[in-house]
């Protein structure tokens, strides 16, 4: 038959999606749905799944490159839990992720527990779907990172590296104060990503208070201003979701 030669060659020019629908045209199981398309129309369908096919394996590279802490999704958030969610304005960021497009960033504040990182993820994750990349990292191991990259001549690389993706979570944002290089190394990130790309930072501590923990005033300034002002704050309160779930968040 000449449909096996047909398919090895659609294998070999790593058309796998084209040659599912291949195969599935060609299922006699299958065929008496298929009669009455025109080749155009068959023809489409073989274009369809090629597409889908890429589609979904460019999202499950997006999201298994992110290292979400968590496999959130913004259709699964509980609003019935009062946390200070508010609906409309999780609706709009949600979607097609327009904030993302238009490089805003994202601070949620809160309590330890609240489900801060959850929510970070399930944004982060529906960027993905629309077509972003990102990356969740806490603010202890990012640094750890720098200084190692630092060390080893690799922290152009690092940061250059950071600075190409969408959405960059950072976690725990500022839990402890920064040293000096550490405050050095987030402006650098923040001046490369700033009106270019967005960041979700989630923090135990409301904005105000971040002035003490950066340290240096004009540091300080720096950092902030290359995020305060194109930001939207989500103040989350309540219990703890994980003494509530048995230790998970949503």
């Amino acid at each position: 038959m000449l449909n096996q030669p047909t398919l090895d060659k659609l294998e070999t020019l790593r058309l796998h999606g084209m040659a599912e629908a291949f195969r599935a045209q060609t299922d006699p199981a299958q065929r008496d749905g298929l009669v009455n398309l025109s080749f155009e129309e068959r023809f489409t369908l073989l274009v369809d799944q090629e597409w889908t096919w890429r589609q979904n394996r460019a999202l499950t590279r997006r999201v298994s490159q992110a290292k979400f802490r968590y496999p959130a999704s913004v259709e699964d958030i509980d609003f019935r839990t009062p946390r200070g969610l508010d609906r409309s304005l999780l609706r709009s960021l949600t979607q097609d992720s327009a904030w993302v497009a238009q490089h805003l960033h994202i601070f949620l504040l809160g309590p330890t527990g609240v489900g801060k990182s959850w929510l970070a993820c399930a944004l982060a994750e529906k960027a993905c779907r629309d077509g972003f990349t990102a990356f969740f990292v806490r603010a202890p191991k990012l640094f750890r990172d720098l200084a190692l990259a630092r060390a080893d001549g690799s922290l152009g690389t690092h940061l250059a590296r950071l600075a190409r993706i969408d959405v960059l979570i950072v976690d725990d944002w500022v839990h402890a104060p920064l040293g000096e290089s550490e405050r050095r190394d987030f402006l650098e990130i923040c001046e490369d990503r700033y009106q270019a790309r967005s960041t979700i930072l989630t923090s135990q501590l409301p904005v105000a208070k971040w002035h003490e923990q950066i340290g240096d005033p004009t540091s300080t300034d720096s950092i902030l201003d290359r995020l305060v002002h194109n930001a939207h704050r989500i103040e989350m309160r309540g219990d703890s979701m994980r003494k509530k779930r048995g230790g998970k968040e949503a």
